[in-house]
């Protein structure tokens, strides 16, 4: 016995070992050969479990971003006050937000303050220095967008007009689109425009935030490039985009994140997005079931943050109670991912969110219709002509994602319980495209094509 635990002592003194001979190795690599290292040669159950424990490292940070403008600030001083003692000399001069100005609060100068803030730390900067592997910026931008993961093969066939349909056709997801650097300057960008709405320093119709009278009602909205009518208003207005009223133009952060999608082949250099809304979800808040409005042109996207939950597709959507809904396909939404709709996954099938679990924030990015652009738009003259989508041969090969999940699986219905007896009217949600609940984890393999 005490030969045998002296055994099972030794082997595990050299387990240890070993590892730490591991780790000494790994830290005397650069950042692209560590990417080498974790990029190649794994079978699919070792993927699976790289890419879980990537996720939940980024799912842990991402949710560590304070909700409340205090939190913000007190989150803003404490990592001020860290950089500061590390190396005074080397500290650029800090960019304060404007309550830490406090000198001018008009909207005019908060405006301008913000915009600054964005010109000068936007996405682009941002994949130089993230990777300080010695290669210059086009470089690493490639390695950036060779390891976005894309699927791209969608299906779920049903009967429409007598001919079995895939209603899933056009859809994609792109994950690893924005890091999670990236998606907490996002999200605070976002909790900034809605202080700036509460305080009525936006254009009215850009900011809505209605009473939350009951479960699934009352998400907070923010439109950006023109003014989306959800149903007949007032004075007459049909659904729409109402071409006569104004909201305030795309957030500089936003159009670096428009740039980034065509550049990195998420979305078409033929469909530039020019205008965008956001929605903030608390707990409970919802979409129902709905087909985006024909003033927009196809594509359009939605980028998720926050929290990880499910979009529901399918050409019979049902409502099972407030902000509950049953659909036959259930798409998981990755926080930082692009989901893009098109073909019959933005005409034929429709798409719901049910109340999400979570706080969760979503940015649908669309173009318009040119007939229904506003009668004083004007274009952003950095959206007209963006540089032609980076060719990733010149780096490592774009991975498609492949779900191994059985097809089954994959599109079994999602059932929630709750009565039929309750009835949405038709101004109680804005039809937009969203993303939903639930935290499934996604399972993939990469198929690498060859060099």
């Amino acid at each position: 016995m005490t030969g045998e635990l002296t055994q099972k002592s030794s082997e595990s003194e050299s387990g240890a070992s070993d590892r730490e001979g591991y780790m000494d190795m790994l830290k005397t690599l650069e950042r692209h050969e560590i990417l080498e290292v974790l990029s190649q040669g794994f079978c699919r159950q070792c993927q699976s479990i790289l890419h879980a424990r990537i996720h939940r490292i980024v799912n842990k940070r991402v949710r560590e971003i304070p909700h409340s403008n205090d939190d913000i600030e007190a989150s803003r001083r404490k990592h001020y006050r860290q950089e500061s003692r590390r190396s005074s000399t080397q500290m650029p001069k800090p960019i304060y937000s404007s309550r830490q100005k406090g000198s001018d609060s008009s909207p005019e100068s908060v405006n301008n303050r913000h915009n600054s803030f964005e010109r000068s730390d936007g996405l682009s900067s941002r994949i130089s220095s993230r990777l300080d592997n010695g290669l210059d910026d086009e470089q690493n931008e490639h390695i950036r967008v060779s390891q976005v993961v894309r699927k791209r093969d969608f299906v779920h066939v049903e009967r429409i007009d007598g001919k079995q349909t895939n209603v899933l056709q056009g859809l994609e997801l792109h994950t690893g689109v924005f890091n999670a650097e990236e998606q907490n300057k996002i999200v605070e960008c976002v909790y900034g425009f809605q202080r700036k709405g509460r305080r009525g320093q936006l254009r009215e119709r850009t900011y809505s935030e209605p009473r939350k009278w009951m479960r699934g009602k009352g998400r907070v909205t923010i439109q950006f490039g023109c003014c989306y009518n959800y149903a007949v208003d007032k004075d007459g207005n049909p659904p729409g985009i109402i071409r006569d009223e104004y909201v305030d133009p795309l957030p500089d952060l936003f159009k670096e994140m428009i740039k980034r999608m065509v550049k990195w082949n998420v979305l078409p250099a033929s469909c530039i997005p020019n205008s965008c809304i956001v929605n903030i979800y608390d707990e409970g808040d919802c979409i129902p079931p709905h087909i985006d409005h024909h003033d927009f042109v196809r594509p359009f996207c939605t980028v998720s943050f926050l929290t990880e939950c499910n979009i529901l597709f399918g050409s019979n959507l049902k409502i099972l109670s407030p902000g509950e809904f049953w659909g036959p396909v259930s798409i998981p939404l990755p926080i930082g991912s692009v989901l893009v709709l098109n073909g019959n996954g933005a005409d034929i099938a429709k798409h719901c969110v049910p109340g999400v679990p979570a706080r969760r924030i979503s940015i649908t990015f669309r173009k318009m219709d040119d007939s229904k652009l506003p009668y004083r738009f004007v274009p952003e003259p950095e959206l007209v002509e963006i540089n032609p989508p980076l060719d990733s041969s010149l780096a490592i090969q774009q991975k498609t994602h492949h779900d191994v999940r059985a097809a089954a699986h994959e599109h079994e219905p999602v059932r929630r319980r709750g009565s039929n007896s309750f009835h949405i009217e038709k101004d109680d949600f804005p039809p937009l495209g969203s993303a939903s609940t639930a935290f499934n984890k996604l399972r993939v393999s990469k198929d690498r094509s060859k060099r």
